[in-house]
């Protein structure tokens, strides 16, 4: 059990950062890394809309093969985790990296 990739993406569907977490993640070019988080970032969309219920877009996806959590922040930012199928606590390392995030974005500073 472990993580694979990890990818931040912005409210309009940009890719912000993205890092492979293993050796065993799948090689992804940097276009289909854009690709990838534009496609999800829809994909969410969409499936916010057109649930039965209400509902906030994709949480998570399971497979035989990985495991996808996401993390949807406030302001819209994803935080989009992928591991091997049955890798425990996906949910707090999602909700630990915002933290980290959020503590970095508050502290940078513009220089003129």
């Amino acid at each position: 059990m472990s993580l694979l990739q990890l990818f931040i993406i912005n409210r309009s569907g940009g890719l912000i950062y993205n890092q492979n977490l293993s050796n065993n993640a799948p090689s992804v070019s940097t276009n289909d890394w854009l690709r990838l988080g534009s496609t999800f970032h829809s994909l969410h969309a969409i499936i916010a809309q057109v649930a039965p219920t209400k509902s906030g877009g994709i949480d998570k996806l399971d497979t035989d093969t990985f495991t996808l959590r996401c993390f949807q922040s406030l302001s819209g930012v994803k935080f989009v985790v992928t591991a091997s199928p049955n890798t425990p606590d996906l949910e707090a390392f999602l909700k630990a990296v915002y933290e980290l995030y959020a503590d970095y974005v508050l502290k940078v500073q513009i220089v003129v």
